[in-house]
């Protein structure tokens, strides 16, 4: 029997995957794994909403869910806070799985999006972070000026032609490729969920139901359409201080999170023939019929 290889080391300036290693998983566990702007904080709140059982949480979804390879929390009060709970843990990352300890008493939730609606939803985040409270938090010294930003076009097109390796720049299109195809891979696997964003818009409900049975929690018939209602992107726009990672202050504005939510974006920013360019350059770096599934 071979054995299992250990975790890869995801690193950049504010996460770090070696926090995963030692964790002490419980059965039951929950480990929601995203790319950046992929859908992880509905994610949680649809996990939050179907182990509590209510719309009113018992804390922020920051608390009950932490991220824990996130610089700007310090290891030991997140393993700590994680220790503590009684309820179902459900543990937010941006790790691939292949940086995560697979542990079989653990479920493991991968949400895909159009990578290229993802950027841009990166893009439009850039503009609300605080950068230099992040780098303050995570023990950094602060950065230059880095001078204006290009606008979307322009990044984008670069984001798409940037080749980087993914244990450093996760949220490149190479890092964002890599967690999806790792994923894909996995996904027959038992105790492996990979989601669609777009599944999600089109049919809250239906995914729900999906997610509900495979983590094995039945939903009173009754209280099930508050839930759903409260999983909405006009509900959780309505509730940034409940539902925002925010932490020590990173965000300028709190209520533009939640910014848009829909699908689309990304291959409108580009003409015809980037797309192709796109095309192309994603078929480089991932198997045809993972494409085929994410891109539809």
């Amino acid at each position: 029997m071979s054995a299992t290889p250990a975790p890869i080391r995801y690193q950049s300036s504010d996460e770090d995957s070696g926090r995963w290693i030692g964790f002490p998983f419980r059965d039951g566990d929950i480990v929601i794994s995203t790319r950046s702007k992929s859908g992880t904080t509905w994610m949680q709140m649809i996990c939050a909403l179907l182990i509590f059982q209510t719309p009113d949480l018992p804390a922020p979804l920051r608390e009950l869910s932490p991220w824990l390879d996130w610089l700007v929390n310090r290891k030991d009060e997140v393993w700590a806070r994680l220790d503590a709970q009684t309820h179902r843990r459900f543990i937010k990352t941006h790790t691939p799985l292949d940086g995560v300890p697979i542990d079989p008493r653990v479920t493991y939730i991968v949400v895909a999006r159009h990578p290229l609606d993802m950027a841009v939803s990166l893009y439009h985040q850039g503009d609300n972070l605080d950068r230099a409270k992040m780098r303050e938090l995570a023990g950094l010294p602060p950065l230059p000026d880095q001078g204006p930003r290009p606008n979307l076009h322009d990044w984008l097109v670069d984001w798409i032609e940037r080749d980087s390796r993914p244990e450093g720049d996760m949220d490149s299109l190479p890092g964002v490729m890599h967690h999806l195809s790792d994923a894909w891979a996995r996904r027959n696997e038992r105790n492996v969920l990979l989601v669609h964003y777009d599944d999600l818009l089109k049919d809250l409900d239906g995914q729900m139901r999906m997610i509900a049975a495979r983590l094995n929690i039945p939903v009173d018939e009754s209280i099930w359409p508050t839930l759903v209602n409260a999983a909405t992107f006009a509900e959780m726009q309505s509730r940034p201080d409940d539902l925002t990672p925010d932490l020590g202050g990173i965000f300028k504005d709190r209520s533009t999170f939640f910014r848009r939510g829909g699908s689309g974006a990304g291959v409108a920013a580009l003409s015809e023939d980037e797309a192709v360019g796109y095309a192309a350059r994603t078929s480089a770096l991932a198997e045809a019929d993972m494409l085929e599934w994410l891109n539809r």
